[in-house]
């Protein structure tokens, strides 16, 4: 019987990639989290959390998505988890946009636009690191 040792194209995106990608649903749950907290409590200073929370959820996100158009150009076939991850960061980019306001005028829609991205980011996440092969095999 021979053996053929099949080199295919990776799927195995970049530890790097993988970092940013694996930040990205943590900080925006964590923004969640403190919404939901603002809305249960009005302390100001949850509103304030949720802002930093959504900075440092769009700096992943940037990160990734560029991480992501690379892999594009690269050759990557993995177009849902970028056009997932670009709808993320233009609404992340308006969730931004709508805690800049006055604390009092963040809630509901703050909260409603943080539950969103967080099932976005988590199906970005889903997307992104899902069918993980290896670059070659014996067959």
């Amino acid at each position: 019987m021979a053996t053929t040792v099949v080199v295919t194209r990776p799927w195995v995106i970049h530890p790097l990639h993988a970092a940013f990608l694996g930040g990205v649903f943590p900080f925006y749950l964590a923004t969640l989290l403190a919404d939901y907290a603002y809305w249960s409590t009005y302390q100001i200073q949850w509103a304030n959390f949720a802002a930093w929370l959504l900075v440092g959820a769009m700096v992943l996100t940037t990160l990734a998505l560029l991480s992501g158009i690379v892999g594009l150009v690269r050759g990557s076939r993995r177009f849902a988890y970028v056009i997932v991850l670009a709808i993320t960061w233009v609404l992340g980019f308006v969730n931004s946009l709508h805690h800049a306001r006055d604390a009092w005028a963040v809630m509901p829609g703050g909260l409603v636009m943080s539950v969103i991205l967080t099932l976005l980011a988590l199906v970005a996440t889903v997307l992104g690191l899902c069918c993980l092969r290896n670059a070659g095999g014996v067959r």
